[in-house]
């Protein structure tokens, strides 16, 4: 039932008539060809346990090898600016910190 649970479209997306045309590009994009390793800026990952794909710490060190930070939460999801907006800010404040030059 879970599972189910999570892969409903939205009510926005019924209401729209846009639910299909909204999961299109998750349906094209999950081919290796948009992989994106060798990503050469760094980044701050944060994985949120109902998020559409959760990237485990090994891949994102392989996609990202300028990986800066990792963080893996309790909760949230594929909305985790919405649902969880202070985790993920201290995300970026603390991943993000030691880029910053403050005076």
């Amino acid at each position: 039932m879970e599972t189910a649970k999570k892969h409903r479209p939205s009510l926005i997306g019924i209401l729209t008539n846009t639910a299909i045309s909204g999961y299109r590009p998750y349906w094209e994009n999950k081919h290796p060809f948009v992989a994106p390793f060798g990503v050469k800026i760094p980044v701050v990952v944060s994985a949120f346990p109902d998020e559409l794909y959760q990237a485990p710490k090994s891949w994102a060190e392989k996609a990202y090898p300028k990986m800066i930070y990792y963080k893996k939460h309790n909760n949230g999801g594929h909305f985790a600016a919405w649902e969880q907006p202070e985790l993920l800010v201290n995300d970026l404040r603390e991943g993000f910190k030691s880029l910053r030059n403050i005076d």
